[in-house]
């Protein structure tokens, strides 16, 4: 479920998924069919991790790969979340054969995207 509203975001952040919504920026961003993508691979990733641990984990990584570059934003760019949906959003068809728990295969690479 798409829910519009401007009050949950920070800088130049539109999305942002709380299960079981994909909550957007503005209107215009429903029609946005890689964001909507990402944002639903984020459900997927929530499902598998039983919702409330996916949200422990994120914040964990984050706060470590936060001190480890220096950079909030190079720490969320880089979160193991991150990275496989910023890979496959392009991809409408990834979800249908995504493997389970795929986003782990990109706790360990390293691979800072700085700004």
């Amino acid at each position: 479920m798409v829910i519009i509203s401007r009050y949950f975001f920070y800088r130049n952040y539109v999305a942002l998924t709380l299960w079981p919504f994909i909550i957007l920026k503005t209107p215009e961003l429903s029609r946005d069919k890689v964001l909507i993508n990402h944002e639903r691979i984020h459900l997927r990733q929530q499902a598998e991790l039983l919702i409330l641990p996916f949200y422990l984990w994120y914040l964990l990584e984050w706060l470590i790969k936060t001190i480890r570059y220096l950079s909030p934003y190079t720490a969320y760019r880089n979160l193991s979340f991150e990275r496989e949906a910023y890979r496959y959003e392009s991809d409408p068809t990834y979800l249908q054969r995504r493997k389970r728990f795929s986003f782990t295969h990109y706790l360990w690479k390293a691979q800072p995207n700085r700004p």
